[in-house]
């Protein structure tokens, strides 16, 4: 049995997979499976965290936080522009990868002289609590099929709520109106940041703390485990609580 972490709709992965769809594999999110769907799926199981490595913070900042890589992709971008247009100022906390360094040059950087915006850079683990956990909300304007999103569960372990694009496995890791809010362009998103203020710092640690704590991860993995060695993985997905593992 094996997780598959990254995205499955690249061409030349397609050959590999189909020559060993005999395999039985695990996805991190469902949508994951959209390219591949017939492969041996055993089960998906979302990421979890700690539920120590992350301190819930109660009162908000009063900045924009976008945390992750600058590529294409992950559009720090509509980012600068959401921050921009909701009058708020946006912490950039990113790397930037020796393949995304004319990107970053060319399309970036002059974004990044615009008032209020403050480009950190890279930050490592010890530093995410206090960026997460400080912010007024999360940015996460992705345009890709992203297979999970780990910047998301980060967020909402320190109470703040995301802000996000309905792509990828967006829809199954963010409750709409709870933990934050889904946006499809630009205009939903700085509504979405106005609206934040309605949602539960509370809520948002206590969505982490029920679907994403390692412990839930770990008794999903074992289940897994477990119904493969009784029953073999012809049986297909189980299901539990509604929803298949």
């Amino acid at each position: 049995m094996t997780t598959l972490h990254g995205r499955l709709d690249c061409p030349e992965y397609v050959s590999v997979y189909e020559e060993f769809s005999d395999i039985g594999v695990v996805s991190i999110s469902t949508s994951q499976r959209e390219p591949l769907p017939s492969l041996s799926w055993l089960g998906t199981v979302y990421h979890g965290l700690p539920e120590d490595l992350l301190r819930f913070h109660e009162k908000p900042g009063d900045y924009l936080a976008f945390l992750g890589r600058i590529s294409p992709e992950k559009r720090v971008d509509r980012a600068i522009e959401i921050a921009q247009r909701s009058g708020m100022e946006l912490k950039i906390a990113a790397k930037v990868d020796p393949e995304d360094e004319e990107y970053f040059e060319q399309r970036i950087r002059p974004l990044l002289k615009q008032p209020g915006i403050e480009f950190i850079g890279e930050i490592g683990e010890e530093e995410k609590d206090k960026f997460l956990g400080e912010a007024y909300a999360v940015l996460f304007p992705i345009d890709w099929p992203e297979p999970f999103g780990l910047v998301v569960i980060e967020a909402l372990a320190c109470g703040t709520p995301v802000v996000a694009y309905r792509n990828g496995s967006v829809p199954e890791v963010l409750d709409d109106g709870v933990s934050g809010f889904i946006v499809s362009n630009i205009e939903e998103a700085v509504e979405a940041v106005g609206n934040v203020s309605t949602l539960s710092r509370s809520g948002c640690r206590r969505t982490f703390e029920a679907r994403f704590a390692v412990s839930r991860m770990v008794r999903d993995y074992v289940r897994l485990y477990q119904r493969t060695l009784d029953v073999g993985a012809e049986a297909g997905p189980i299901e539990i609580a509604g929803t298949a593992i």
